[in-house]
């Protein structure tokens, strides 16, 4: 049962990062592929149905992590409630920018708002990728079960802050990887120039995207070796790097032949076997101590007690039968190019 719900935590989060990653990444995009107030307008038409709904997945996911492993959760927002607080100010600024855009007709208003949604875009997706690489280094969590880590170590502290050359890593591939990501769902959604430039950004970003890929991979062997030892302890866990790689490949590619929609779902892909390799090299690991593994919070001893969680399962299960259907009608009945002129927004 603990097993089962780790999955399901792992499993939201991915089905989160997925769905807003391409919201998120055409934030970061859109500044550059998108030059005229119709481009732009065409931009937020393609993601305003779907912008709000997937930001609803991190609110279920941190439903699911705060009954599922409440101490996990108490030690993980008390240790990181600056970082935690960044989140929110972020998340309320992107949804501003967007509903608040086109309540002026003045192209100065536009201009504040596009750029407010492009930097808590880009911000969003750096300290995504930066809390990646926090988890997969592990944190001072002592006998206490619970940590505080600043965003940058002191020099009398044994200990890294958030934001080190590991997370840093993470935090540009987190970015490469969620602008390619967003490029390519316009590339997909979008026409005429702003279709053929999304394409050219997305081509340009996969190709960085993989280059930061090789390097977090090659710096988490030397500056994590608990969760490398995982990954090699775990042989099941090699096809899906491999996976991760074959997938920005076959993006670049498909973007280049014209196929969009192929392009999209392999991004959807590269995303979603880069995190599932993540959490079953973490595995039962949630939140790893890099003081002594004894302190590490896990599926196990940060759980809710058994019965809970098997009642939890019943409320889940449909719950989240009927999230996949809303969403697959949702993406059905807005399928096809998005066109600015003819969109609320």
């Amino acid at each position: 049962m603990h097993a089962l719900w780790f999955a399901i935590l792992a499993l939201m989060l991915t089905a989160y990062v997925v769905l807003d990653g391409f919201d998120l990444g055409a934030g970061i995009v859109h500044t550059f592929v998108a030059r005229t107030n119709e481009d732009r307008r065409t931009v937020l038409a393609a993601i305003g149905p779907l912008w709000d709904g997937n930001e609803v997945w991190l609110l279920a996911a941190g439903g699911v992590f705060v009954f599922a492993f409440p101490r996990a959760y108490a030690a993980a927002f008390s240790g990181l409630y600056l970082a935690l607080m960044i989140v929110l100010w972020l998340l309320v600024l992107r949804g501003v920018s967007i509903e608040f855009r086109s309540k002026v007709d003045h192209p100065l208003w536009r201009s504040a708002w596009d750029s407010v949604f492009a930097i808590s875009s880009t911000a969003l997706a750096i300290v995504l990728g930066v809390a990646i690489g926090n988890v997969v280094r592990g944190f001072p969590i002592d006998a206490s079960g619970y940590f505080h880590e600043d965003l940058f170590g002191a020099a009398r502290s044994r200990h890294p802050g958030a934001i080190d050359l590991l997370s840093t890593v993470y935090g540009g591939l987190g970015l490469t990887a969620l602008g390619a990501h967003g490029a390519t769902f316009l590339a997909w959604k979008t026409s005429g120039a702003l279709g053929v430039r999304s394409v050219a950004a997305a081509r340009r970003l996969w190709a960085v995207s993989l280059v930061l890929f090789t390097l977090a991979t090659a710096l988490t062997a030397v500056e994590a070796p608990v969760f490398a030892r995982h990954v090699v302890a775990r042989p099941w866990l090699l096809p899906f790097p491999m996976a991760t790689v074959a997938a920005a490949g076959i993006a670049r590619a498909s973007l280049g032949a014209g196929r969009p929609l192929r392009a999209f779902l392999t991004s959807c892909g590269f995303l979603a076997s880069m995190l599932v390799a993540t959490a079953g090299a973490l595995y039962p690991a949630l939140l790893p101590s890099v003081i002594d593994e004894s302190f590490t919070l896990d599926a196990y001893n940060a759980a809710s007690d058994r019965a809970g969680l098997e009642i939890g399962l019943w409320v889940w299960v449909p719950a989240i039968a009927l999230s996949i259907v809303y969403f697959a009608y949702l993406f059905w009945s807005f399928r096809g190019k998005a066109e600015g002129t003819h969109h609320h927004y």
